[in-house]
């Protein structure tokens, strides 16, 4: 199966690195301290800026930038854990520099200390939750990377394995494939369960020996 595509876009959590230990401990441990049940939770961030999750979280609107620094130090502490998904380091790494870029719901400090762990490189174009006004499953990340790629983002792929994210990526105009076992709710076309077997050169994603979990 090839896609014609002149830029990738990657989610970071969950397509390229495994931060779900973090994650839940973090979280978890912030959960505990607000009063909160972890398992409600940790159930719903994936996707999310943290700050639009303390949002939800917090009634009180005065405590909120306390309670949203307290967990992205939490993450930050916790990002050591983390390691990179089968197949994400072959793919980056063969990849020309300008052709792809990462948007996160992250902040940039835990989006950067979580590549650093897993030993992925840097992306020379990284979209943060710090670089848009509206975090996913708004457009917003998706098409700035693709304006600092210049191209168009409707030739790009969106690689995702959240519902918020793969909304984001379609919103924004990309073909999205959806990533792991969370990338089957998606509701994207095709999902692959990692990023093994997929090569992109002269234009083209060419997902070749890539396992298909719905195509």
């Amino acid at each position: 199966m090839n896609i014609p595509c002149e830029g990738l876009l990657f989610d970071n959590d969950g397509v390229l690195v495994d931060s779900d230990l973090g994650v839940d401990q973090a979280w978890s441990e912030w959960a505990r301290a607000h009063g909160l049940p972890a398992e409600h939770v940790t159930a719903m961030v994936h996707g999310r800026r943290s700050a639009d999750t303390v949002a939800l979280l917090v009634a009180d609107p005065g405590a909120r930038p306390a309670a949203l620094a307290e967990i992205d130090r939490l993450e930050i502490e916790a990002a050591a854990t983390t390691t990179a998904l089968p197949g994400a380091l072959d793919l980056l790494t063969g990849l020309p520099r300008g052709s792809w870029a990462v948007v996160t719901s992250g902040v940039t400090g835990l989006a950067r200390a979580r590549l650093a762990a897993a030993g992925l490189p840097l992306p020379p174009v990284l979209v943060t939750a710090d670089d848009v006004s509206h975090g996913k499953p708004a457009p917003d990340g998706y098409r700035a990377a693709a304006a600092r790629l210049g191209v168009d983002p409707a030739r790009t792929v969106v690689f995702e394995d959240s519902a918020a994210g793969a909304t984001a990526g379609a919103a924004a105009g990309a073909y999205v494939i959806g990533v792991g076992p969370r990338g089957l709710d998606t509701g994207a076309s095709v999902v692959v369960p990692d990023l093994r077997g997929l090569t992109w050169h002269d234009g083209v994603l060419d997902l070749g020996t890539a396992e298909l979990l719905r195509s």
